[in-house]
């Protein structure tokens, strides 16, 4: 209710921010359907119509759907799969800044990562799950979709990450969807601070999925290496643009 009451409507005015208002009219607002949508969006059809089940370890807060380890992946793909608007979402803002180097936490299907890869088939997409089960499916859906940019690194990304990172000697995009508690989600933002950049952006999902992903949002908002926040209320975008000379924390309608 307060996210619908103080929010700016989606369509820019009243934004007094070039940056932000070329982000709404180009990428919110951008209604162009790509062929690469209706490909993957006929995966995840086939995802929830899939009746096999598969192990997944529970690495982070819990599903609040499921309670045991023993998942049908019809279930994952129903309860788990980022919505068709906010996969979407993530394509375009990919599509428009051209991101060569991507970092995903939390691969689940693959629904999102062939979403990234798709955006730009040109950029390294580094994917990260921890369950090996739900890595294949995932992997076999990026056969399909004949997906050559992404490269899956299996297990607990709690344990990996700080790896990944050392490999990596910056990186342009990044979309954490794993471990949705504070103490987690405050770290892999951290961590990730070591190979960020000007042009850097982040997006955390599910910012007001509990009071502690909230708070951990208040935190990220209020580090002072972050000059730029856009909450569009299931997903939050960081950006460090030293261009900003004025930190500023926009709320939007999507």
């Amino acid at each position: 209710m307060k996210y619908w009451l103080t929010a700016s409507n989606g369509s820019g005015h009243g934004v007094h921010s070039p940056f932000v208002f070329d982000f709404i009219n180009n990428v919110l607002n951008d209604k162009r359907e790509f062929d690469s949508f209706r490909f993957i969006e006929n995966i995840r059809a086939e995802l929830k119509d899939n009746q096999k089940e598969i192990n997944v370890p529970d690495f982070g807060a819990g599903s609040r759907m499921q309670l045991n380890n023993k998942r049908k992946i019809s279930a994952i793909a129903k309860s788990s799969l980022k919505p068709k608007k906010f996969s979407q979402l993530l394509f375009r803002i990919v599509h428009y800044y051209k991101p060569q180097s991507i970092l995903e936490l939390g691969t689940s299907l693959g629904i999102t990562t062939s979403y990234l890869s798709a955006a730009n088939p040109s950029a390294q997409v580094i994917t990260m799950e921890g369950a090996p089960e739900v890595a294949a499916v995932a992997k076999n859906n990026f056969k399909q979709l004949h997906l050559s940019n992404i490269k899956v690194i299996e297990g607990n990304f709690d344990d990996n990450l700080p790896a990944v990172i050392n490999q990596l000697s910056s990186v342009d995009f990044v979309f954490i969807d794993g471990n949705h508690r504070k103490e987690p989600t405050l770290n892999y933002f951290y961590e990730l601070l070591k190979i960020t950049e000007r042009t850097t952006i982040l997006v955390f999902d599910d910012i007001h999925w509990s009071r502690d992903m909230e708070a951990a949002w208040e935190e990220i908002k209020e580090h002072p290496s972050v000059t730029l926040t856009i909450d569009l209320f299931f997903v939050g975008l960081v950006f460090f643009r030293i261009e900003q000379k004025i930190k500023q924390d926009f709320v939007i309608r999507f």
